[in-house]
């Protein structure tokens, strides 16, 4: 049992209002968080090229030889596979406690173990969406804020858009389908904010953000 059986609808802080239905659901691939989010290939990496090294120099600086040199160089083994496993395990979790909902008023995000946390954002407040999308169709949906709307970078890392440290994007991230997903809020937005028709732009593309039709934003 966790505090997360005891919502009265899965992924929402309280009973739907008249009127309000639920659109579409889903939650982060744990694989791709860990590496997008938490960075264990960084991390693997690091610890292979510190690997490297040590051996290198016990070599070259210190005239051991190799088979020693390497046995030495392992020793940080342990340590390496405690923080990627580290990171890993973390990344799991988050994927295991969080669902994004979308309905057809507003976008929320259930997140947390140790401390459970529900973001609700309404259409009105939402001026843009992003949409990373892999050739396989998993990825971000990164959502910009109408000023004054913030939210604290720490209150929703790790569901933010990278690299945005001064004004942080919620973010629907590692989706195993995020296209479908940004089809389904696109559609829900010109529905209910038609004035404010959602723009959707790839968040890898350099070329400017144009706008994009419910018909076309799968292709983005």
């Amino acid at each position: 049992m966790s505090e997360h059986d005891f919502e009265p609808v899965r992924g929402l802080p309280g009973v739907l209002p008249e009127g309000e239905t639920v659109l579409w659901q889903g939650e982060p691939r744990w694989f791709d968080l860990a590496t997008q989010a938490f960075h264990i290939r960084a991390v693997s990496a690091y610890f292979a090229a510190m690997l490297i090294w040590r051996t290198t120099e016990a070599v070259v600086v210190h005239g051991q030889a190799a088979s020693t040199a390497i046995m030495s160089a392992l020793s940080v083994t342990p340590l390496a596979a405690a923080a990627v496993g580290l990171l890993a395990g973390l990344a799991w979790l988050n994927s295991k406690t969080t669902v994004y909902t979308i309905t057809n008023k507003r976008v929320v995000m259930r997140f947390g173990a140790a401390v459970p946390k529900a973001i609700n954002i309404p259409f009105g407040i939402i001026e843009t969406a992003a949409l990373k999308a892999a050739p396989n169709g998993a990825g971000d949906l990164a959502l910009t804020l109408k000023a004054p709307n913030r939210l604290a970078l720490l209150h929703i890392w790790p569901h933010a858009r990278p690299w945005r440290m001064a004004a942080p994007q919620p973010t629907l991230r590692a989706l195993p389908n995020a296209s479908a997903a940004a089809a389904v809020l696109a559609n829900a937005m010109q529905a209910e904010v038609p004035i404010a028709l959602t723009r959707l732009a790839d968040l890898s593309s350099t070329a400017p953000s144009r706008g994009l039709t419910p018909s076309t934003v799968a292709l983005a």
